[in-house]
């Protein structure tokens, strides 16, 4: 039976998972606790990096709709829960694993979706949604001039055609 404490310490990551966009697992062992800091750090506002215990973690993901590898669970396990940009925290995690190579990234979960480690760090590739968007708005951008540009060459285009035959009909009508 369980007691109130992991009753309530199941619940807390339940909600953390279902609240989140995204939670990232990793294994901790050999890091310092001002390691740890820094991590925490460096993942910005819109993570929450805490220790987890396996057990609790696979229950609290299963009763929030998320089946993952057990193979996710081995070894001491500490979870990301990010509810911002996910790329932003997939960066910051890849990182400060190639600075310090204590911190492997096991795999997590995007969106509901169960990811490999691989996947995190393509992730991590991503360009920000910010830069995104603004390459987006730019690409709209760029064709809207376009299509500007050529709506203002078809009446000049006509007006040049118009022009050249009346020029051809008066040269016309003065040979006559």
């Amino acid at each position: 039976m369980a007691t109130p404490e992991k009753a309530a310490a199941v619940a807390e990551l339940t909600d953390k998972f279902r609240s989140s966009n995204a939670a990232v697992l990793t294994e901790y062992r050999g890091l310092t606790v001002a390691q740890l800091k820094t991590l925490r750090r460096s993942l910005g506002e819109n993570a929450q990096y805490a220790v987890v215990k396996n057990t609790l973690t696979k229950i609290a993901a299963n009763e929030a709709g998320i089946t993952l590898d057990d193979q996710l669970f081995a070894g001491p396990t500490a979870v990301a829960f990010v509810t911002g940009d996910p790329v932003e925290s997939a960066k910051g995690l890849r990182d400060f694993a190639k600075d310090n190579p204590n911190l492997v990234i096991k795999g997590g979960v995007l969106d509901g979706k169960a990811m490999s480690a691989d996947e995190i760090k393509k992730l991590a590739d991503l360009e920000s949604r910010e830069v995104l968007l603004s390459k987006l708005a730019g690409a709209f951008k760029a064709k809207q001039s376009q299509a500007a540009s050529v709506f203002q060459a078809l009446p000049s285009k006509l007006v040049r055609t118009v022009d050249a035959l009346r020029a051809k009909q008066d040269e016309q009508g003065g040979a006559e």
